[in-house]
């Protein structure tokens, strides 16, 4: 009898309880599984361009080189090719005359920190700081003012997604398929078989233009650039890329009507 009596204690607690706790709502963002899918609808982060347009962004991080960073332009010179260059202030501030190189053909330069720290356990006034001082590098070196941002080791969470747009900064990461790892240094046909394996119209490939002692990621362009012309892919800049982005269905079902 007492098994009993206790027994129904405890389901009338906790059929009076339960109701009391909050529950998450559906409609919450909070509630969500903030998977990439996720960011990717709301528009606060880009892994790749949805296009039908045979155009692809090569994006080079950790710049600016004195060596390395020369020979990637002169590369992509050769194929008429745009790209993007993710630098870190500190070395904008050692090289300011190769930024401003990249910008003068064409390229394009967005902010990727001052230190290249890991951004995982800094507090938001530290976020602010490294876009910040990043920024006001790349425009006294160049009087440009970047609206990119790319955050070392493609880290990111809702504090440093809030302090891109604080600074009014477009958070930019590569397409999953098409991170070369060139910074490990693997050899130049293992990046030059990446990229060519996986291309696909709307992509953003990942290299950097700063790898210590090592040249393979120019080579490697000399061998994937060539390929990709033939294929009739357009070498394009971030920002260009995006001004190719596909209406989702329902916009273009407007459009046909």
């Amino acid at each position: 009898m007492f098994k009993l009596n206790r027994l129904f204690i405890l389901i009338l607690t906790w059929i009076l309880v339960f109701p009391l706790i909050p529950q998450p709502s559906a409609a919450s963002p909070a509630a969500k599984f903030k998977d990439r899918a996720y960011y990717e609808e709301r528009g606060d982060i880009v892994w790749e361009v949805p296009t039908e347009d045979k155009c692809i962004a090569f994006t080079f991080d950790d710049g600016p080189d004195h060596r390395q960073t020369k020979l990637i332009l002169d590369v992509l010179d050769q194929y008429n090719a745009k790209a993007t260059f993710f630098v870190v202030g500190e070395r904008v501030e050692k090289y300011p005359e190769i930024v401003k190189m990249q910008l003068a053909r064409g390229h394009e330069v967005g902010n990727h920190s001052y230190r290249h720290p890991s951004f995982q356990g800094l507090n938001k006034s530290t976020m602010h700081n490294e876009l910040n001082k990043a920024q006001r590098a790349i425009f006294q070196a160049t009087g440009h003012k970047a609206v990119l941002f790319r955050p070392p080791g493609g880290f990111y969470n809702e504090t440093l997604i809030n302090v891109s747009k604080e600074n009014h900064l477009k958070f930019i990461l590569w397409s999953w398929h098409q991170d070369t790892k060139d910074w490990r240094a693997p050899g130049v046909n293992k990046i030059v078989k990446k990229v060519l394996s996986n291309a696909r119209n709307g992509d953003i490939v990942l290299m950097h233009d700063y790898v210590a002692n090592s040249t393979q990621t120019a080579e490697a362009l000399k061998q994937i650039l060539p390929e990709l012309k033939k294929q009739g892919y357009a070498f394009v800049t971030i920002s260009e890329l995006l001004t190719h982005k596909a209406a989702p269905d329902h916009q273009l079902r407007k459009v046909i009507h």
